[in-house]
């Protein structure tokens, strides 16, 4: 689990008593310590959810899963929540790379960057952009070499310094509204529980 505290260490960290809050909802939640990938469906309200949506969801959760285990801890867990709350641009910017790159090569070619902003606009609704018109779009601004792959590296520096493209990008993964209700609740919650209605309409 060294990875996962590294990554949280890389981050600036959520305040001792934010991380108590956290620990307590997710060892009541979850006595065995780990989070399965329904009961993190269930967390956000995610259910019911297209083939498209659900394939979005897996993907978000195989990334927070950083020892690859088929499971979240609860330094995994945290790890997300500084990601997600108080990580920096850059930081979510390389999350948000691991994302679109579904087959973890190191690179994003159309077809994956397609499949991903379908999976997204399934499950966040109707975007200003069809997922092909936000390929290209894409593509055409920062594919500095014009090869039909996205680098990391291509992909952070054009994405920064495009403020519309970063806007679009961020808001498609912006899960922090949520967490930040279930933290909240949490705290004055006497049964610990967030009603998933609630949590739904902020998705």
């Amino acid at each position: 689990m060294g990875n996962s505290e590294s990554e949280a260490r890389g981050q600036t960290a959520v305040s001792a008593k934010e991380t108590y809050v956290w620990y307590r909802k997710f060892m009541r939640e979850y006595p065995s310590g780990l989070q399965t990938l329904h009961e993190f469906k269930t967390l956000l309200g995610l259910q019911g959810l297209n083939p498209k949506a659900n394939q979005h969801v897996d993907q978000v959760y195989n990334t927070f899963d950083m020892n690859k285990d088929g499971f979240i801890d609860f330094l995994e867990f945290i790890a997300a929540i500084n990601l997600v709350i108080r990580g920096k641009m850059e930081q979510k910017l390389k999350w948000y790379f691991k994302l679109y790159d579904a087959d973890g090569n190191g690179s994003i070619d159309k077809k994956e960057l397609l499949n991903i902003f379908m999976a997204v606009q399934a499950l966040n609704g109707q975007q200003t952009l069809s997922p092909e018109e936000f390929t290209d779009l894409v593509f055409h601004k920062i594919d500095i070499n014009n090869d039909g792959e996205l680098t990391l590296e291509e992909f952070i520096n054009g994405t920064e310094k495009d403020e519309y493209l970063l806007e679009i990008v961020s808001k498609s993964f912006d899960f922090s509204n949520v967490l930040k209700v279930i933290y909240n609740e949490k705290q004055s919650d006497t049964d610990g529980r967030l009603p998933s209605s609630h949590v739904r309409r902020l998705i």
